[in-house]
């Protein structure tokens, strides 16, 4: 698993928590330190929305985990390298052209990315045959979709055997028939939280208001912005840092000020746009 970041993490323990042992790779120790502390925020979850789960299960997958900053001992013995590096294509191609170099030839390449199609990534990798995108929803132990979605090159048996692994490890698998920009999760998701920042910068209703809105009128048990705090401030900051509407470039601005710089980053740090506690 190449990122260790909010839903990088999560991909991590839930695969570990079906039974397969996992490499965890970031790019240096300071931030591979913190995955301990991230395993047991973890673990509270599963015991409160997965019967099966127990103490000893999440101990056990616990174990299954090793984490290293070394890319080419991550990838060395691996079936799958599943990538959740920032949402900025040429990080990902970067990442992409260094994991070609050292991967072994059978391995098989997903991308996690939320918004970027694998064909404009897959220039970066040596197999485009062995390349796609695996989508995860954040929550990923509940919100148990994996999202399979192919390029043009890629081999049709590859597809399946990633949807066969996303089912392996717990996910019910979408399979994407073509190319979207969003999935199908995130072509829904996102007007959503688009039209609920819009909403915030021009001052039409505050994000509690915009929020409440939504559930009372839906019955949808989150508002956008407590989608959000779920989803982390950094995602939404990197997609429209650079946009070309200047109210989407305010909101970053915004989430960098006020959220971001101030360590509150949503769920994963008990600050965003709410206050969360144990």
């Amino acid at each position: 698993m190449l990122g260790t970041g909010v839903l990088g993490s999560q991909i991590i323990f839930q695969t570990a928590y079906a039974g397969k042992d996992v490499v965890a790779y970031d790019i240096n120790d300071e931030i591979l330190a913190k995955l301990p502390a991230r395993w047991e925020q973890l673990k509270p979850f599963y015991l409160r929305d997965l019967p099966d789960a127990t103490p000893e299960s999440l101990d056990a997958a616990v174990s299954r985990i090793r984490a290293t900053s070394d890319l080419a001992e991550a990838v060395a013995e691996a079936d799958i390298v599943i990538e959740a590096v920032p949402e900025r294509l040429d990080i990902k191609r970067d990442t992409w052209q260094k994991v070609s170099a050292v991967a072994p030839e059978n391995t098989i390449f997903a991308t996690n990315s939320s918004t970027l199609l694998p064909s404009d990534i897959v220039s970066a990798v040596d197999r485009p045959s062995k390349f796609l995108a695996l989508h995860f929803a954040n929550e990923i132990w509940r919100n148990n979709t994996g999202e399979v979605m192919a390029q043009e090159h890629t081999d049709p048996a590859v597809f399946e055997e990633v949807a066969r692994f996303a089912e392996e490890i717990g996910m019910v698998a979408i399979r994407v028939k073509k190319e979207q920009p969003g999935y199908v999760l995130n072509s829904l998701l996102v007007p959503l939280l688009d039209a609920a920042a819009t909403l915030w910068v021009r001052g039409v209703a505050d994000i509690d208001v915009i929020d409440m809105t939504w559930r009372k009128a839906t019955g949808a048990p989150l508002g956008p912005f407590q989608i959000f705090d779920v989803v982390g401030m950094t995602t939404p900051y990197n997609l429209n840092k650079d946009s070309s509407d200047p109210v989407k470039r305010e909101f970053a601005e915004r989430l960098k000020t006020d959220y971001i710089d101030q360590g509150r980053l949503g769920v994963a740090t008990g600050r965003g746009f709410y206050e969360y506690g144990d």
